[in-house]
């Protein structure tokens, strides 16, 4: 037993050094990898999501037209759904909302924050006031209304 401990004091002695470092380089190997974990998950982002619009087939009577007059749109014609929603979005808010909210949430903004703007015509909820929008459940929201 005492040739194993005395074995065992000759190699520590002798590669003490060595051992020390090895030892603190793995430590500080794996706290860097933790910390570049935990960090990259503060910075992960949500998944791209590319849609692509299918473009309806070409009927016939608009086949033989010229290329130039089918690509012009008249005001008679009716737009695409993407098109409807687009323009949709960008009308103004009425001059009548001093706050403007969404039947989907419970946060009301001033007319002209960019969240207000993107509330759908179809979901828009007009205040009066800050005291009516409190009455009806809705909360000032924190960018827009200080």
């Amino acid at each position: 037993m005492k040739k194993i401990l005395l074995k065992i004091k000759e190699f520590w002695e002798k590669y003490e050094v060595k051992i020390v470092l090895i030892i603190g380089f793995l430590l500080v190997s794996a706290i860097s990898f933790e910390f570049g974990t935990l960090y990259g998950q503060k910075w992960q982002q949500k998944s791209l999501i590319i849609e692509k619009t299918v473009q309806s087939a070409i009927l016939p009577e608009t086949a033989q037209k010229p290329l130039e007059t089918q690509n012009l749109a008249s005001d008679n014609e009716s737009t695409s759904p993407l098109e409807a929603s687009n323009t949709e979005q960008s009308k103004p808010i009425d001059k009548n909302c001093v706050f403007a909210g969404s039947k989907n949430s419970n946060k009301y903004h001033i007319p002209t924050c960019r969240w207000a703007k993107q509330i759908k015509p179809q979901n828009l909820v007009c205040f009066k006031s800050a005291e009516d929008a409190a009455q009806k459940g809705y909360q000032p929201d924190k960018n827009c209304v200080k």
